[in-house]
């Protein structure tokens, strides 16, 4: 018997499809219920490795944490990581297949309707409730004829459909009706109830428009969640960096800048450094605004060639190697650390029609593009000290994860490996791992997740600390993941009819 399956999809993107979806994986998961996330096309630039290699959205592994199950390729079949304007990697079952244009992907779609329909199978079969997120909204009339996201996800796993408003950005009851008018009249009776999200202010003042919304649609409204500050979730896309751009740090706190490539892939390696008590995180593009950063950040990139020739035409390059010159703190991750390598090398354009291009010149190394993609889940040990882990024992574990075609090499003797692997995806290996330079003021690695690592993220701040002459802190403990899941779901018991969500789900 297939389980029953609720769906969360949106009036548009980024009014807060994701973070409901976790939140009602950890509520259901409370109430003893073996729940599973899906989502059956992603296009993001945050993803994870599940535990046997495969790479899915970043956003279905948290929601699989809230859960309490482990991530896997079933749950995102379909991730498309944006390369150009018109252009995606395409990555199905968690193995990436190859670039495709718009019009191909459409061409393709029809074969992929049979992935989808197997993986809601299997999911459905192993767990009491599926818990389906939508992209985007169900209404973009242009792209109906060929969505495999929104409303044939719906019909395929006989799914009712929770429809969330993000009111925060105004226009939300317009944003409701407008929805419920442009879909089919199959497709809104599949529409079991209204939510209103990032609400500020007292509800009462709302309900006027929600007993308009529910006597003009014949929807009902099942709650009215407030705007949740701080909330550590999983972003899809760069919507999100709008709003973190950041204020700049008071003299007593860190100013960590996070150079925001174009392209700028895994960004919430940082998000764990943006719930510490003390630390600005801000996301830059301009020159100036590195001004003053306790450290700078060059990030993943999913077009890293591209995303070098921005930075050399922004003018960050000369900020950046200025800084490291002063010997001042820059730390590289993936993309970022292929850049300030000697050369990228491309011969047979998996990236870039350039078979070769300049790097920084930071880092003793250069990078090869080739296939297959590497992707996995990394044990390794500390191996030199750095200013991510002076404070640590070398030897002492930590955990990441890879996500990458570049192969990177030494150059010379001079650069020295910040970590030994010892562990790809629960099979032994023995590698070293990133690079150290300028006097220990340049450093790259290729592992993302760093900063899930308490111990690496209190060494690297203590280290930042020291060297402003700053106080140390006293210990503050960061909520962690599975408290901010536990913080979700009693936001909706509290603010949302829980009872009527079972019920448009079909639960008993």
């Amino acid at each position: 018997m297939l389980a029953p399956a609720l769906m969360v999809q949106g009036t548009a993107s980024n009014v807060g499809k994701s973070l409901l979806v976790t939140a009602l994986c950890r509520l259901f998961r409370q109430e003893g219920l073996r729940v599973l996330p899906f989502k059956s096309q992603n296009m993001a630039l945050n993803s994870c490795v599940t535990p046997d290699g495969g790479e899915i959205g970043r956003a279905q592994a948290v929601q699989a944490e809230a859960a309490g199950v482990p991530p896997s390729v079933d749950m995102n079949p379909i991730l498309l990581k944006p390369e150009g304007n018109r252009t995606s990697q395409v990555v199905v079952l968690g193995k990436a297949i190859g670039t495709m244009a718009a019009a191909q992907y459409h061409a393709y779609k029809p074969e992929l309707r049979g992935v989808i329909a197997g993986c809601l199978r299997r999911l459905r079969e192993q767990c009491d409730l599926l818990v389906i997120e939508g992209a985007g909204s169900p209404a973009e009339i242009n792209l109906k004829d060929h969505e495999i996201v929104n409303m044939h996800v719906a019909r395929a796993a006989d799914a009712r459909v929770l429809l969330v408003g993000d009111i925060d950005r105004g226009g939300v009851f317009a944003s409701f009706v407008g929805t419920m008018e442009l879909l089919d009249p199959e497709e809104r009776a599949l529409v079991g109830g209204f939510l209103v999200n990032k609400f500020r202010g007292d509800p009462e003042l709302l309900r006027p428009g929600l007993e308009f919304l529910t006597n003009r649609t014949g929807v009902p409204v099942v709650g009215v969640l407030p705007f949740l500050p701080r909330v550590r979730g999983a972003d899809e896309d760069s919507l999100s960096l709008e709003s973190r751009r950041g204020r700049r740090a008071s003299p007593g706190e860190l100013d960590i800048a996070v150079v925001r490539l174009p392209r700028i892939s895994n960004y919430d390696d940082v998000v764990p450094l943006e719930h510490e008590p003390g630390v600005v995180v801000r996301f830059v593009e301009h020159p100036r605004e590195l001004d003053g950063a306790d450290l700078v950040v060059l990030p993943g990139s999913k077009s890293t060639v591209s995303d070098l020739d921005w930075l050399r035409r922004s003018g960050l390059v000369d900020q950046i190697e200025a800084r490291a010159a002063r010997k001042e703190p820059i730390l590289a991750i993936c993309g970022g650390y292929q850049m300030l390598g000697e050369s990228i090398e491309d011969p047979t354009a998996i990236e870039s029609p350039q078979p070769s291009t300049p790097g920084l010149g930071l880092l003793p190394l250069r990078t090869r593009f080739e296939a297959p993609k590497i992707t996995a889940q990394v044990r390794a040990r500390c191996a030199s000290p750095t200013f991510l882990t002076d404070q640590l024992d070398v030897g002492a574990e930590v955990r990441g994860y890879e996500i990458h075609m570049g192969r990177v090499e030494a150059t010379a003797e001079a650069g020295r490996p910040i970590f030994e692997i010892t562990e790809r995806n629960g099979t032994r290996a023995r590698a070293p791992e990133g690079c150290i330079a300028r006097d220990g003021a340049v450093v790259g690695t290729l592992l993302h997740g760093l900063f899930e690592n308490e111990g690496v993220r209190a060494s690297l701040l203590a280290h930042l600390r020291r060297r402003r002459g700053l106080p140390a802190l006293p210990p503050s403990p960061v909520p962690s993941r599975d408290q901010e899941y536990d913080r979700l779901a009693a936001a909706l018991r509290e603010h949302v009819d829980v009872t009527a969500i079972r019920r448009i789900a079909g639960l008993p």
